[in-house]
């Protein structure tokens, strides 16, 4: 006979042993969207050895790529998009020159299983309240069940370590600010957040690209939030931008630890 509390049992210490081994870790993700779940996939595929761990504050991953455009589940993407999509096994369809299209059920259904089967640790339903800065240099986030924060309970959160922390929070930016708000200066010409411009497709497509940077000592941002916080527009349901952002940023950082593993060895 099945026994409930050997089921709740296995449900908390499961849990919490995977909670427990996220509280350090060398990247913490905030945003399970098509450039988080991608950064972590690649980050895993480049150096197999880290450990990467990824909070999503809903009860979902996939972030807008669930709906595609006005909840006609088909996306966008270009020829380098494609080539993304390609690794992880998503069937794609030319539509005319330049452009391909994808089921985003499928899409967002292979990314995830290619990032879990990686070793990215997901956790869903955890928000991002805070960070950990030590001087002028992130160290680490707090985090606490969505739940709490969004029905306004005063529960104290808990915090994790990380070596480097990515923001893929799409259009709210929200570590971002968090960083802003406790009057920290961000790596913008401004010395904060921009906001991200009315939409222009091949525009906001190419600047996502190049706004994939470092905002912060440790903090690094990528997808929509690039966009956000340098001032580039959105996109729309055209996606390739996001996953192309997410390999982008995992690129980056494993280039900037094998420098500093280099000068420090």
């Amino acid at each position: 006979m099945l026994d409930e509390t050997k089921i709740s049992r296995a449900i908390i210490e499961s849990y919490m042993d995977k909670l427990v081994d996220a509280l350090k870790s060398d990247v913490a993700i905030a945003g399970g969207g098509p450039s988080g779940l991608t950064a972590g996939y690649y980050l895993k595929k480049m150096r197999p050895e880290l450990k990467i761990v990824l909070f999503e504050r809903k009860l979902s991953i996939g972030g807008g790529m669930w709906g595609g455009g006005m909840m006609m589940n088909e996306i966008v993407v270009q020829k380098e998009g494609k080539k993304i999509l390609d690794e992880f096994d998503v069937r794609t369809r030319r539509f005319e020159e330049g452009y391909f299209t994808a089921d985003a059920i499928e899409s967002v259904s292979a990314i995830a299983l290619h990032t879990v089967k990686a070793g990215v640790k997901i956790f869903n339903a955890i928000s991002v309240e805070d960070t950990i800065i030590e001087g002028d240099t992130a160290k680490g986030l707090v985090i606490n069940w969505t739940s709490v924060l969004d029905i306004g309970l005063h529960v104290d959160p808990l915090a994790l370590r990380a070596d480097y922390i990515i923001d893929a929070t799409g259009h709210p930016c929200e570590i971002a600010h968090l960083i802003e708000k406790k009057n920290k200066k961000l790596f913008t010409e401004g010395g904060g957040i921009i906001g991200e411009g009315a939409m222009h497709a091949d525009k906001g497509e190419q600047d996502i690209l190049k706004n994939t940077k470092e905002i912060f000592p440790n903090v690094w941002v990528c997808g929509m939030a690039a966009n956000a916080v340098f001032g580039g527009p959105r996109m729309g349901p055209i996606f390739g931008g996001m996953l192309l952002s997410g390999k982008i940023v995992a690129e980056k950082i494993i280039g900037v630890r094998l420098k500093y593993s280099s000068i420090c060895s």
